[in-house]
Formats: structure tokens, sequence, C-alpha cells
């Protein structure tokens, strides 16, 4: 596959994501949420490990590896897309501290328009809070109030920011 597919894959991965893992924060049912979310998780690992050939290519080794990370990370929410809420816990907490540590790595660097790294540094620190506290035994799930529920926007804001700068520059 050359660069221009996965400079076009990877926007659509991760705008598919964004979407479907907002729709699946609101889903009626745990079936319907599960399914979401696998889908969801599915097109962001995809996405993600797009962009991290694309960056490792380019010279931006640690872009590179914020991706690489969140790969890592979204393969542990990934997994508990379809458990019962109150048993994904322990996933969820290593998922979001990776989670957090890839927008940090992702938005260190320069390689991102200043507003995509500044929401990414926000969504960095608010799961990081999250993921302390599931380490600390504090009995979080992925959909508690306020925090990991009020981190979501943030995080789908960098999703869809990655996905601009990426389809913006595919030519």
């Amino acid at each position: 596959m050359n660069d221009r597919y996965s400079r076009t894959i990877a926007p659509a991965g991760l705008v598919v994501g964004a979407i479907f893992g907002m729709a699946g924060t609101f889903a009626p049912s745990d079936a319907l949420r599960g399914l979401l979310w696998g889908i969801d998780g599915t097109a962001l690992v995809v996405a993600t490990a797009l962009l991290t050939i694309h960056h490792f290519r380019r010279g931006n080794d640690v872009v590179a590896a914020g991706f690489l990370v969140f790969v890592a990370g979204e393969t542990l929410i990934l997994a508990g897309s379809a458990m019962e809420l109150a048993t994904t816990g322990p996933l969820f907490g290593a998922g979001a501290g990776l989670w957090a540590a890839s927008l940090a790595l992702v938005s260190a660097p320069r390689v991102m328009p200043t507003w995509v790294r500044l929401v990414g540094v926000i969504a960095a620190v608010l799961f990081s809070v999250v993921a302390l506290q599931i380490f600390m035994q504090r009995p979080l799930m992925p959909l508690s109030q306020p925090l990991p529920f009020f981190a979501y926007p943030f995080l789908v804001v960098t999703l869809l920011g990655w996905a601009w700068v990426h389809y913006r520059n595919r030519a």
C-alpha cells in the first residue's frame, strides 16, 4: 500500500473511531455499545498503526512513538469493549494511561497545529487522572462521571484534528 492510500485510510479511521466511540457512549443497550465501541477501537487501531509508519518514515520519531503507544492503549480498550462495564476497570485503566502517554507524545513536538496539540494535552491530563484513580483502586468505569465521561470530547476533538491534518496533507 503506498503512502497516498494510507494517508486517506488513516483519517477515515480516525473519523470513524471518533464518531462510533461517542455514539457508543450514548448507546441505549450494552450490546449496541459493545458493537459501536468494537468498530471504534478497530478503526482507531488501523488508523494509528498507519500513522505510526507515516510519521516514522518522515523522521517524526516522537510522534510515531505516540501513535504506536495509542495502538497499544486502544488495543486494551478494545479488549474490554464487549465486556460488562463493571469488569473493565483494569483494562480501561491501563488503556487510559496509554492514551494519556500517547496524546502527550503526539502533542509534544510541533508537528500538529497548536490547537490540536493543546486539546491533546488537555485530554492527556484528564486521562492521566482517570488512569491514576483506577490504579489507586478507585472503582471507575468507562462511563463514570465526571471522569472519564467528560474527557471523551477532548479525545474526539483531538482525533478529528489528527484526521484533518492528515487528510489535508494527503496530496
